[in-house]
């Protein structure tokens, strides 16, 4: 906890585009242990009022919690500053998006992608080809176990290289 107040405790966060916006400052709070003894603490308060709290686990990674279960978004803390940022340079590239809900955005190919893994997606993940950037958010959907929940953003028409985080 001290090493992650240290590094992010105080960051402003810009509001991410799911997960109700996503916590507004990193900050820690108590301590958790799991029945694996495992510790865990809240990554910071919730920028609105949510059903799930974001978790900092063992390991770093960044989760959310509805005190019952817990679904690690990212493995690790800055896997989800890179992905919120991407967010939003994205939708400043992109002329298109086609957003995905449901069971369709397990149809969705995304064998021929490259991951971003700069984003160190788990339930949550970005990839990339040519000039199509897809974003997949399956968090939410996996903490109720309701695959109607998830939801992919398609991103298409992106022509500058700025986009690929210096790929």
């Amino acid at each position: 906890m001290a090493a992650y107040e240290a590094q992010w405790g105080g960051w402003l966060l810009p509001p991410a585009p799911r997960y109700n916006g996503g916590p507004k400052v990193f900050h820690s709070d108590m301590p958790e242990i799991d029945d694996a003894g495992n510790w865990w603490f809240d990554a910071g308060d919730p920028r609105v009022s949510t059903w799930y709290g974001f978790q900092i686990g063992p390991d770093n990674e960044f989760c959310i919690d509805d005190r019952a279960h817990r679904i690690t978004l990212h493995s690790s803390i800055t896997g989800w500053i890179e992905s919120a940022a991407l967010a939003y340079e994205v939708q400043r590239w992109a002329p298109r998006s086609v957003t995905v809900r449901g069971p369709a955005v397990d149809e969705i190919d995304l064998s021929s992608m490259e991951p971003f893994i700069e984003v160190a997606g788990v339930s949550d993940g970005w990839w990339r080809r040519a000039d199509t950037v897809i974003a997949v958010y399956r968090g939410e959907a996996w903490l109720l176990d309701r695959p109607e929940e998830q939801i992919a953003t398609i991103y298409s028409g992106i022509t500058e290289p700025e986009i690929y985080l210096d790929y």
